[in-house]
């Protein structure tokens, strides 16, 4: 994808008049003094934070209402496989029609799944109806791929640039996934059960009209001279694959660490994915992007056995702690170099779409490692467990290598 050189360039749609000289010392600093840029941040990460509340806050509703967490799995996991069916068409409408005239009709239809599924809990509708209010959310747009579309369009032709404002992206998508859990459990528990799912609601839909306000930013569509899917540009089909596999290790490592020692102490694996997701991107990537993934997917699978080895050898929760904080460390790079080669990988004009296949994968790879992780903690334990995450990342770094061909 064509990413703008520095704020001062001519090509750059709103060069910034002036960039101080700690601009140029401090990436993230020049990142954000482009001119409409803090705007659709702000409103980004507004709309961001309830992915991390929505699936948590559903799980405490409906098991409080049906005293059943089989049920509040089930309705969760129908949500989740209705988003991975429709997020792709609604990313291909947002490149067919632009950002704000899709995700702010999209997000008010997901909105309303929300709020229909607070009033099927509280009046205590038919258990059908919690899987219809819940697969409606599905409609949800992929703001981080919108705003990673956002900066590819501003930085187009400054690999550097973009390389920081992906690692930016993914800090942001670990401190959701760090706060959207927390702020959720303790809305409804301070409040009512139903808070965690109203609050995500406002959140998300105030966030994306703050996003979708700021047009100087926003990716122009592009004349459509071709229909297929990114699925078919060569090397995207293994990097999916990839990224599938990767979003297995994630599902597994959260099922066993719970199991293993609660759910608190995964909050140090996506602290350590933050800092070092933040880290990355003030660096200047070197080589091509093909063969940094492929370095990062090795530390990955490397840094994953650490879990392992400190589940299998001590039952110290500290140690534990570390080894979760050193995994996690191995993860926003791997996520923040794939996200540059879907960018690299998808053709003109289908961007969105492109990033939104990526996160479908990932989530897809997520319920399987949840389920593969889950059932090998029911069967052979939390120590073997450990193993999924590992095996996950070891299968991802061979598909890359085999399947990915150009950068």
């Amino acid at each position: 994808m064509p990413p703008d050189t520095s704020t001062a360039a001519p090509s750059h749609p709103r060069p910034a008049p002036s960039t101080p000289p700690e601009a140029r010392v401090n990436p993230y600093r020049r990142l954000l003094s482009t001119p409409g840029v803090r705007a659709f941040t702000a409103g980004n990460l507004l709309a961001r934070l309830p992915s991390g509340m929505f699936s948590v806050s559903a799980v405490i509703m409906i098991a409080e209402a049906h005293d059943s967490y089989a049920l509040a799995g089930a309705v969760t996991a129908a949500g989740l496989a209705a988003m991975a069916v429709v997020a792709p068409w609604t990313a291909r409408l947002v490149d067919r029609y632009g950002q704000a005239r899709v995700a702010v009709p999209a997000t008010a239809v997901a909105a309303l799944g929300s709020l229909a599924l607070v009033l099927c809990v509280h009046f205590d509708a038919p258990v059908w109806t919690l899987f219809a209010a819940y697969a409606a959310t599905a409609t949800t747009p992929n703001t981080g791929g919108m705003s990673r579309a956002r900066w590819a369009h501003i930085h187009r032709g400054d690999p550097a640039a973009l390389h920081t404002a992906n690692s930016f992206e993914q800090a942001a998508d670990e401190l959701c996934f760090m706060l959207g859990p927390v702020l959720a459990a303790t809305l409804c528990g301070a409040l009512f059960p139903e808070a965690g799912t109203l609050a995500g609601a406002v959140l998300m839909m105030a966030g994306v009209l703050i996003f979708a306000a700021q047009r100087a930013t926003e990716p122009p569509v592009a004349p459509r001279t071709h229909t297929a899917s990114p699925f078919r540009t060569a090397g995207m089909p293994a990097l999916l694959a990839a990224f599938l596999a990767t979003g297995a290790v994630f599902g597994a490592m959260e099922v066993v660490s719970i199991a293993h020692a609660g759910g608190a102490i995964l909050a140090l694996q996506a602290a350590g994915s933050c800092a070092a997701g933040l880290l990355y991107g003030s660096l200047r990537p070197v080589g091509n992007v093909r063969r940094r993934l492929l370095l990062c997917l090795t530390g990955m699978t490397a840094l994953m056995s650490l879990p392992l080895l400190a589940a299998a050898s001590t039952d110290s929760r500290l140690v534990l702690a570390g080894c979760l904080l050193l995994a996690g460390a191995a993860t926003a790079p791997t996520m923040v170099t794939g996200m540059t080669l879907v960018q690299r990988l998808t053709p003109e004009g289908q961007l969105n779409e492109g990033m939104t296949l990526a996160v479908t994968a990932l989530l897809g790879g997520i319920a399987a490692g949840s389920a593969t992780g889950g059932w090998m903690v029911e069967h052979s334990g939390t120590v073997t467990g450990y193993a999924v995450p590992v095996g996950a990342a070891g299968l991802a770094l061979v598909v890359a290598a085999v399947g990915i061909r150009r950068p």
